[in-house]
């Protein structure tokens, strides 16, 4: 009887929620139905989740060198963007708990890369809450999309690659649509050290292991935060104001590091150049880190970009690094489509840096590469305003797309090309934008009409007519 009772009573609660929860949703707000499993970009369409826009990731994960296993709790704070029954984050690890608002969550993993969580009452639109994941495994044998992205050894680990590496190490809503702020705090053995985005916060040691925490206060792209953890060196101190922070693995040959120390400190001062060129840096903190792990690229990382032990004269890379802390960092793409806004301008901008110091000016570097790349050239067969999913690291992205910018520059002139350079960055900093706003948003600056200029360098797949409408003449 008593039992019986329970149940009876349990019934009876169930039966007034629900009528309150209707009730709710009949004063206005919309019933609530699952989140996308993607959050609508043609190019990557299982990227990123609807419904939810994350405010801040709070990432502590456990990394054992020897067995390559991570494991990690991370907290999100989100906020409802429509009435969700369920919502979707991506993670490529297996999940072991999920929490919403402190109450155990229902889950599943439809598909690697997807988690789906189902909370105790729904969540109504416009709700802030918050997300505990707990998850384990090895990323290092995971692929997704054909990509293995986990680069480690059993002396170092570095999280780096584009478009995707969020999901390896952490529950994400993957898209650079969707930026938020970051603690992130990685515990390895105390012997080693951990690099991350932002300012270092603190250092733990709990015996064998330590904690190290960092703090990206600026909205970050989920694919741009990062951890680094291994045997560094490391430099750090402020100019004019603004600290840095640059590291250089010690598995590298103690004749590399220190020139590549040296490269790395040049981070500052470039910095500041590229502040006079393109208007306020939009972090608070700059740097860069050396990996000694066989990669073949280097990647922005927000505030710290990573390089692979390169020369430590390859002072242009560093240039295009640290330019895209505004062109990508700070104004991310809207889709993966417009990526010629990250790589052609990081590109203009080693340019620029070469013909202020003492290279070619760039409208004759401009005349030298439209003579190099003659009519039939695959070169002009991508369309770098919409290169593809398969083509979204071309060459002709990078370097066809620093022509377009210095054409564009010889179209509209000096000032006016550096009042839409300086404009975009700083009227969307740490926001969005697409290649369609800014060519609108050119021909806004200029009053002119660039319709026709845009279509034949990032639209056509064919070589620009040589021509003074087309910034060649």
């Amino acid at each position: 009887m008593r039992s019986r009772a329970r149940t009876l009573g349990a019934v009876s609660l169930v039966a007034v929620l629900a009528a309150s929860v209707s009730a709710s949703y009949a004063r206005g707000v919309a019933e609530p139905k699952p989140g996308s499993a993607g959050i609508g970009d043609p190019y990557f369409p299982a990227d990123g989740n609807g419904g939810i826009d994350v405010l801040h990731y709070n990432v502590h994960d456990e990394y054992a060198f020897a067995t390559g296993r991570l494991s990690g709790r991370t907290r999100l704070k989100i906020r409802a963007t429509q009435s969700l029954s369920r919502f979707n984050l991506d993670l490529l690890l297996p999940v072991s708990a999920v929490k919403v608002d402190g109450v155990r969550a229902a889950f599943s993993k439809p598909s690697r890369h997807e988690l789906r969580i189902t909370p105790r009452t729904p969540v109504r639109v416009g709700d802030v809450f918050s997300v505990v994941v707990r998850y384990a495994g090895k990323p290092g044998p995971i692929s997704y999309l054909d990509e293995r992205n986990w680069l480690a050894n059993r002396k170092e680990v570095v999280t780096m690659n584009e478009p995707h590496m969020a999901p390896w190490w952490f529950p994400a809503n993957d898209h650079p649509a969707d930026k938020a702020t970051f603690d992130i705090r990685i515990t390895v053995p105390a012997g080693r050290k951990v690099v991350s985005n932002g300012r270092l916060v603190d250092r733990t040691v709990r015996g064998r292991q330590a904690t190290t925490h960092w703090r990206a206060v600026e909205p970050m792209a989920t694919y741009l935060a990062f951890f680094a953890a291994g045997d560094f060196e490391t430099r750090k101190g402020s100019l004019k104001g603004r600290p840095w922070y640059v590291a250089v693995s010690k598995q590298l040959p103690a004749s590399e590091r220190s020139g590549l120390l040296g490269l790395m400190g040049k981070s500052p001062s470039i910095t500041a150049w590229l502040e006079k060129q393109l208007g306020r840096y939009p972090f608070s903190t700059t740097g860069g880190l050396v990996t000694s792990l066989p990669v073949d690229f280097a990647l922005e990382n927000q505030t710290r970009p990573i390089y692979p032990a390169v020369s430590p004269s390859s002072v242009s890379l560093v240039v295009h690094e640290l330019a895209h802390q505004w062109f990508g960092d700070s104004v991310s793409v809207r889709r993966w489509s417009d990526i010629w806004l990250n790589e052609g301008f990081a590109t203009f901008m080693e340019v620029r840096y070469a013909e202020t110091h003492g290279g070619s000016p760039g409208t004759a570097w401009l005349r030298d590469n439209y003579g190099f790349f003659g009519s039939g050239d695959r070169f002009w067969d991508v369309r770098i305003g919409a290169p593809g999913p398969k083509r979204l690291f071309d060459n002709a992205v990078y370097v066809r797309g620093a022509m377009t910018l210095q054409a564009l520059r010889n179209r509209v002139g000096e000032a006016d090309f550096w009042r839409i350079l300086r404009g975009w960055a700083q009227q969307r900093r740490h926001g969005n934008g697409s290649v369609a706003d800014f060519r609108a948003y050119a021909e806004t600056v200029s009053g002119e009409d660039l319709g026709s200029f845009f279509t034949a360098w990032l639209d056509a797949t064919a070589r620009p007519a040589d021509t003074a409408a087309n910034g060649l003449g």
